[in-house]
């Protein structure tokens, strides 16, 4: 059985995948499973200039940078949530792809629905005002009125 070049080809591409992510062989680190938890940190790392991509994914110096701090917290040692820590003091929470679940989360994610509900609830009290029937007028609003209607310029001669 044979596999057509184009097959074979993109397979080979989408194989050298994470190779994609470091521009520059020497800023791996030596030790594959150090190399392995950086680029795991790093995934989860937006990157600031790109926004939607993760410094792993990107090809921007400013993620080419934070790659090599991450790589160099890694060798020292420290574990991941200390990474993620001093990432997310340095840069905020805007840094993490996958912000952690605060308050402020909540309210961020809450409030389109939150909209929604308030715009519900008014579009309902403006309907429901306009189903009541106007109060009849009193027998004193009745009279002035009866007493403008009949006036020719609208005034009663009280000027």
């Amino acid at each position: 059985m044979r596999i057509p070049r184009a097959i074979l080809a993109l397979g080979l591409f989408l194989a050298a995948g994470p190779a994609w992510a470091v521009d520059d062989p020497s800023e791996m680190l030596p030790d594959r499973k150090q190399e392995q938890r950086a680029e795991a940190i790093g995934s989860q790392l937006r990157c600031l200039v790109c926004q939607n991509e993760s410094i792993e994914d990107s090809s921007a110096d400013l993620a080419r940078d934070l790659r090599h701090v991450v790589r160099q917290h890694v060798a020292r040692g420290e574990t991941d949530r200390q990474i993620m820590q001093w990432m997310t003091a340095r840069y905020g929470e805007f840094v993490r792809l996958k912000p952690r679940l605060t308050w402020a989360t909540v309210m961020l994610w809450a409030m389109p629905a939150l909209a929604v509900v308030i715009g519900i609830a008014a579009a309902a009290t403006t309907i429901m005002r306009r189903r009541e029937a106007p109060m009849p007028l009193s027998d004193d609003e009745t009279r002035r009125l009866h007493e403008l209607s009949e006036s020719p310029s609208g005034t009663t001669g009280h000027d």
